[in-house]
């Protein structure tokens, strides 16, 4: 790869040389022009000027967005209607046509018991490991991962890094992209620092660690979560031990597959909860449950506020108490739509916003809009905005209306270690004051807050 003196819409590099037998990192935060570089990688930046622009032909990219497109392709096919049941969508081995020449890769990542599910069956974290298997079972020579280790467990980690570290010798080249510090692959031979737009240094990683530790040490956020207007308007009035969350005997699955059975949770008033354990042990599918969105919470013995799930309770009055951020809700978020509409959208438990805000709301929306720096973007099409941009308004559109309930499933993808602090200090100071009781999922140990009053650790079933 060879990018010398090129300019392009929000992104200028000077140069950029890679060569055979090297691994890159390439280290940017939220609105730094990262999103823009893995553009011009995949050939999706248009207008770029230039001395030399020399890119990999037909590269694999695992990206948020590649995602994000994969799933909306699952979604035109859906024939649930035309089989009068729950379609699960393309099965993983229909993605992985030569599956049997990689079945050490797909032990290597925990896929090979996957092979007969759905694609909508897949935990998020599952559905990233799919996607990158069928880049490296593919054939291709270069390899783009966007923030590849959001939503996977430890070990899993661990497994990419295992199988990451040989690929150069294999003669694929790999360029990892992250947003934050901690997620600098130790293994990388070469570090490439992307700053307001430009790129401001590229080489050897043990020259370019040094000056983003020393840029962090000496850099400032003015962002203070006791700013947030979460703290300007009156929340509602919380009794100390009030049942929020009531589950005895627990279970989830699908077809053969058994998630969790036995669980027996009970969160008050206060409890706030930290859920951890591996990639599709049924994190996701407790809080679907909790909240409604999945119909084994028909099934179970579950209390939401005090009334028995299946007891006549409206699920629109059940959503009025909680603010949700999921990587489904996320997902689901295909609809037209500002950014300012889909904030305003949270005080109606909508996707998509369908009546008429009154003034205060979309006084409240831009003020919750400006905590999050976006307050310039509010009328950009919600799509339009990058994936980090597209987590944050997802954030604060929980937050506007001040829910008894916070349900955040791993929140903070995609954001980088200003935002992400900014987030959880946040959350601490709800959590101190007593203003919700947060509900949180998440694989990152550097989110394991004290403020978490309990920790539930889900573990996965054999297939």
């Amino acid at each position: 790869m060879n990018i010398k003196n090129v300019s392009c819409k929000e992104l200028h590099i000077h140069a950029f040389v890679t060569a055979p037998g090297q691994s890159w990192c390439v280290f940017g935060e939220n609105h730094s022009g990262i999103d823009r570089f893995i553009d011009l990688l995949s050939g999706k930046l248009m207008n770029c000027h230039g001395d030399i622009l020399d890119l990999p032909q037909r590269p694999g990219i695992l990206s948020f967005r590649a995602q994000q497109e994969l799933f909306e392709k699952e979604i035109r096919n859906d024939d649930s209607d035309f089989l009068n049941k729950i379609d699960p969508g393309t099965l993983v081995r229909e993605f992985l046509p030569d599956y049997q020449a990689h079945l050490g890769l797909l032990q290597t990542f925990n896929m090979a018991h996957c092979l007969d599910l759905g694609y909508r069956q897949l935990s998020s974290g599952q559905a990233r490991k799919l996607l990158l298997l069928c880049e490296l079972t593919g054939g291709t020579t270069t390899l783009v991962l966007q923030n590849p280790y959001d939503g996977l467990d430890e070990l899993s980690c661990y497994e990419l890094n295992h199988t990451l570290m040989h690929l150069p010798a294999r003669g694929i080249d790999l360029l990892v992209c992250v947003n934050n510090i901690s997620d600098i692959p130790a293994w990388t031979s070469h570090l490439a620092i992307i700053k307001n737009g430009h790129l401001v240094f590229a080489g050897p990683q043990d020259q370019g660690l040094p000056r983003i530790q020393q840029s962090k040490a000496t850099g400032t956020t003015s962002d203070d979560p006791l700013k947030a207007p979460f703290f300007d308007t009156p929340a509602e009035n919380l009794q100390q031990g009030d049942e929020l969350v009531f589950l005895r005997d627990g279970f989830a699955g699908y077809a053969e597959k058994k998630l969790f059975s036995g669980l027996n949770l009970t969160i008050n008033t206060g409890d706030h909860t930290l859920i951890t354990g591996p990639n599709g042990c049924g994190k996701s599918t407790l809080l679907d449950i909790i909240t409604g969105d999945n119909p084994k919470c028909y099934a179970n013995d579950l209390r939401i506020f005090g009334s028995k799930r299946g007891s006549g309770e409206s699920i629109w009055t059940i959503k009025k108490h909680m603010g949700i951020v999921s990587p489904t809700l996320h997902r689901e978020h295909r609809i037209p739509g500002s950014a300012l509409q889909v904030v305003l959208s949270g005080l109606y438990d909508s996707i998509g916003l369908y009546q008429k805000a009154t003034s205060t709301e979309i006084k409240s929306a831009g003020h919750w809009l400006a905590w999050i720096d976006l307050a310039a973007k509010a009328d950009v099409p919600f799509r339009r905005l990058s994936f980090a941009e597209q987590r944050q308004v997802l954030i604060v559109r929980a937050l506007i209306k001040h829910p008894k309930l916070l349900i955040l499933d791993e929140p903070t993808q995609g954001l980088d270690d200003d935002n992400r602090n900014t987030l959880l200090g946040l959350l601490e100071e709800i959590a101190i004051r007593n203003l919700s009781t947060i509900l949180f999922v998440s694989h990152r140990k550097d989110e394991h807050r004290p403020f978490f009053r309990y920790k539930i650790r889900l573990d996965a079933h054999a297939a």
